[in-house]
């Protein structure tokens, strides 16, 4: 089989098509796959660090307003069509799939005019507008959320798969994880992350809420402050010690501290949400304001609505909101344990699996 995967721009279009590429490989060890992307994005670093071929192509967003970038756009966007038609004559693929971003418009509506079986992958409560033109095109539409499936009322086939999930938070469980990181049986663990770069209101808050409130170590608690603002939380917290509050700039060991926790504090991007449903996490989640079309709280209030998770939006946000929240999760084990039941009911842990059938359906 040969497969065309376009997405671009950040890690949460990338990475899914990663996961689908890996997972086509495992099945089909003769398949050839070839990535399409932008080399601005962030696909022309993390695809070929997996060992994926990729072509570029020319093709810019569309702002929201009237512009002198978006005739520079129209322009490119027809020199993306040309380029895309290019690249899929040369490699000829069996089906071509989108998992998101502007780069997949010229990608997946080309193949669709040629006749080649196309499939896209929306990773968002709130579907992007890339995605929602091209339902109307392709043979098949994954969705992740439930309350994304309103928008693609037109599409010829609808499925609900989830979001692609690293198998590897599947490797330990929560006895073995806590024991790995040599936690107290009787304290409960709170993880805080507002994504790999950090979340500065997020952080702040963190910061001025263990000064305020953590002055004994009957909580443990993994705060990872993103690598650019490492330093900075170190410097606000001055001479503030507890040997419960391990801080760190990165949870490289994700799957061992995911499953150790109790309660998660994070970001609602779509891998984010996943995550914490495939595993059942409890979570308070701030969504990030400064995202397309706001799109992160959508996918938090997906979570809040089936109880999942508790929903504080960044402009509320304050040390004693959040404090007050933790306690009373952590202080309520009966209410944790139903919102990690919760949680669990919506997670997909065979995404990729479904993804693939779906693949072998349009192909066959």
């Amino acid at each position: 089989m040969k497969v065309i995967i376009a997405g671009g721009g950040t890690a949460g279009h990338i990475n899914p098509g990663i996961a689908i590429a890996r997972y086509i490989k495992e099945k089909d060890k003769n398949s050839e796959i070839l990535f399409i992307g932008t080399n601005k994005g962030m696909e022309a670093q993390l695809v070929p660090r997996e060992g994926f071929e990729i072509k570029f192509i020319k093709v810019r967003g569309f702002r929201r307003k009237l512009s002198k970038e978006n005739l520079t756009a129209i322009k490119e966007l027809i020199e993306g069509i040309s380029g895309s038609k290019k690249i899929i004559r040369e490699f000829k693929p069996d089906i071509v799939i989108g998992t998101g971003g502007y780069v997949c418009g010229p990608v997946v509506f080309s193949a669709s005019r040629m006749k080649i079986p196309t499939l896209i992958h929306e990773q968002n409560a709130f579907p992007g507008i890339t995605n929602r033109i091209l339902s109307r095109y392709v043979d098949a539409v994954a969705v992740s959320f439930k309350e994304s499936e309103q928008y693609f009322k037109a599409a010829k086939k609808l499925i609900n798969t989830g979001n692609p999930v690293r198998p590897e938070l599947f490797n330990i469980d929560r006895q073995t994880a806590r024991q790995k990181l040599g936690l107290d049986r009787q304290k409960p663990l709170l993880v805080v992350m507002g994504g790999s770069l950090g979340a500065e209101k997020i952080n702040e808050t963190v910061v001025a809420m263990v000064k305020k409130y953590f002055k004994n170590n009957d909580i443990n608690m993994i705060f990872s402050t993103g690598a650019r603002q490492y330093d900075k939380v170190m410097q606000s917290l001055g001479d503030y010690k507890n040997p419960s509050v391990n801080i760190t700039p990165y949870i490289y060991d994700s799957a061992t501290v995911y499953n150790a926790a109790d309660l998660m504090i994070c970001r609602a991007g779509a891998i984010t949400c996943s995550e914490l449903t495939a595993l059942g996490i409890p979570a308070i989640i701030i969504p990030s304001p400064n995202v397309v079309a706001n799109h992160q709280e959508y996918n938090a209030r997906a979570l809040e609505k089936h109880g999942a998770a508790v929903v504080i939006v960044e402009k509320d946000l304050n040390v004693d909101l959040l404090f007050r929240q933790i306690a009373d999760l952590l202080g309520d084990k009966e209410q944790l344990g139903k919102m990690a039941r919760n949680s669990k009911k919506i997670g997909v842990v065979n995404s990729t699996e479904k993804i693939y059938s779906i693949i072998k359906e349009i192909t066959t």
